[in-house]
């Protein structure tokens, strides 16, 4: 058993390399008992000071160490790049990537065997699991959990969604500061991450719909006591999944994307699924598209009744409710239920028997939450590689829309002039805002939910159709049309619309146009100069150079799959 392990390279050798990696494991205080023969598991926690969602993760890698003990391994923490979503500028996004990369090296370059990954705010569970897929050593995701569901005076509080209804009522006067105030102290009432159905939520589920989770533990609210047992049992079968030697490689097959994906339209996911599952399809070697999308949002409907699509409910109750688990019985139909998943059984099994507990948190296929799609992909003359919508989210009446639109060139202009009267913006407006994309934002941040002007807010409106190149946050609403690729950065279509241009919209058929002629956009293409850049040196620099445009995941172009050889074993020399 010791010969094969991955970590006997570093421990088992009788030279001056195996005596040093001994005596230093020994001046920590461990003995050979402690490591010899057994599996090493890495724990990658991305724990901080400054990471809500992560705030358990302190006392929780004890809960896993004390499961690898169990199971016979030995575990070590490594501590890895936090990524919180609340105070990250300009953007998490823009170092989704570095923590992929850094998580790829931090397993290849240490004398590990396996490894438990913690994450769960909201570009940790990709990041992790892009490495972890690149690297392909038996892996574990833990997921962190949402948080309790926030309480303003007896009413249910969602995270983000709640936070966006009370900021338009207080921007159109109708709550006052004291109010407002008491929406901040009760708004998020534990660690955890976001209770709504916002991208951390959705990318654990997915997570956990690939098979790389616990079947159903991404439902788990982080503050019950089932998350510290459900932490405990990912350090035991991290070790069993080193014996088995179950990795990303044997896990994972278009079936599972196809299920992860299937899944993601049942939850009434975030928009931000669409890259982060297209980049981890990429790095597998099966290359989800936008097409995979749109025919998705056609064939499943929404069945998790969680805001924002949803009416009321939050994460908590979709537990009560059953979970995850639940979720994907009511939809067997629409699964591959023979695919794999970490806890050695496929799908099938591990749903087998689910019951769903609250009928009106978790529906039926035959009474779905939405009649919309979770997702639509546009495409047309303004986005020729694709553009998403979320028209579950959507006031109705902005799916099939003509207007004219409204530029701003950034998100700083746009801030500065949105509630200037003189901009004359009427409900049937198209605000248009553009340099929010990969390169322009830079990391195209959560910008997209443009603000309603402040006197339309006043006149009771509150929806309008918004198009840019940025993201917006999975809690978001509205008729947002978000990622339009190529961004206008780089000299996509979107850097050519004009104030005043009409631009029309059909979600249900999938079109985004803008009627301008084409000798029109020529000319002003030929007028055209790209923005200078945004980074002269360091890893800004590099991001821009290597970053891929949103229909294609984000991704840095050298570390997809098949972009080189196979990056080695380390040498111990």
């Amino acid at each position: 058993m010791t010969s094969r392990l991955r970590s006997s390279r570093w421990f088992d050798t009788d030279d001056l390399r195996g005596f040093g990696h001994r005596s230093r494991l020994m001046q920590m205080g461990y003995s050979r008992e402690d490591w010899n023969g057994r599996p090493v598991i890495a724990i990658i926690n991305t724990w901080s000071d400054i990471n809500p969602c992560h705030a358990h993760f302190r006392q929780r890698v004890d809960d896993v160490k004390r499961g690898v003990l169990q199971a016979g391994g030995f575990p070590i923490e490594l501590p890895a790049l936090s990524l919180s979503e609340n105070f990250v500028k300009p953007t998490t996004m823009l170092y989704r990537n570095l923590l992929a990369l850094e998580t790829e090296e931090l397993l290849r370059s240490h004398p590990v065997d396996g490894a438990v990954l913690m994450g769960g705010c909201d570009k940790t569970t990709p990041g992790l699991l892009l490495g972890a897929i690149s690297m392909d050593l038996p892996v574990i995701f833990m997921p962190a959990g949402p948080m309790l569901r926030g309480n303003l005076r007896g009413e249910v509080l969602g995270s983000g969604a709640d936070t966006w209804k009370y900021w338009d009522e207080r921007r159109a006067g109708r709550i006052d500061k004291a109010e407002w105030q008491a929406v901040e102290a009760g708004i998020a009432r534990s660690y955890g991450h976001c209770m709504t159905m916002g991208t951390a939520a959705t990318m654990t589920a997915i997570a956990d719909a690939l098979g790389f989770c616990l079947t159903g533990s991404s439902s788990i609210p982080a503050a019950d006591a089932n998350h510290i047992r459900l932490a405990t049992a990912c350090g035991r079968r991290a070790v069993e999944l080193v014996h088995e030697n179950l990795r990303p490689s044997s896990l994972l097959s278009r079936a599972s994307f196809d299920n992860a994906l299937a899944v993601a339209m049942a939850m009434g996911c975030s928009t931000n699924a669409i890259i982060h599952l297209i980049a981890l399809s990429r790095r597998a070697g099966f290359d989800l598209t936008l097409n995979d999308f749109g025919v998705a949002g056609q064939r499943v409907p929404v069945l998790a009744n969680i805001r924002p699509s949803g009416e009321k409910y939050l994460m908590e109750d979709f537990y009560y409710a059953g979970g995850l688990r639940a979720l994907m019985a009511q939809m067997t139909g629409l699964l591959e239920v023979t695919a794999h998943t970490v806890s050695g059984k496929n799908l099938g099994e591990e749903i087998e028997g689910a019951e769903v507990y609250l009928p009106d948190v978790i529906r039926t296929l035959d009474d779905p939450v939405s009649t919309e799609p979770a997702m639509a992909v546009l495409r047309g003359n303004l986005a020729p590689y694709g553009a998403v919508m979320k028209p579950s989210a959507a006031d109705k009446r902005l799916l099939r829309h003509r207007g004219p639109a409204l530029v701003f060139d950034s998100y700083r202009d746009m801030k500065a002039q949105i509630d200037d009267p003189a901009l004359e913006a009427t409900p049937d407006t198209v605000l248009v805002m553009r340099g929010a994309g990969p390169q322009g934002g830079p990391g195209m941040p959560e910008w997209g939910m443009l603000p309603i002007p402040k006197y339309l807010l006043e006149q009771g409106v509150r929806d309008m159709l918004r198009i840019s190149d940025a993201r917006m946050s999975g809690t978001s609403y509205g008729a947002c049309i978000l990622h339009v690729a190529p961004e206008a950065h780089v000299g996509g279509p979107l850097a050519l619309v004009r104030t005043g241009d009409i631009i029309r919209v059909d979600a249900k058929k999938g079109q985004l146009e803008m009627e301008v002629s084409d000798a029109e956009l020529a000319q002003r293409r030929s007028v055209w100069t790209r923005p200078a850049e945004k980074f002269g040196r360091g890893y800004g620099w590099a991001y821009a150079a290597h970053v891929l445009q949103a229909d294609q995941g984000c991704d840095f172009d050298f570390l997809e799959t098949g972009f080189g050889a196979a990056v080695p074993e380390p040498e111990i020399l």
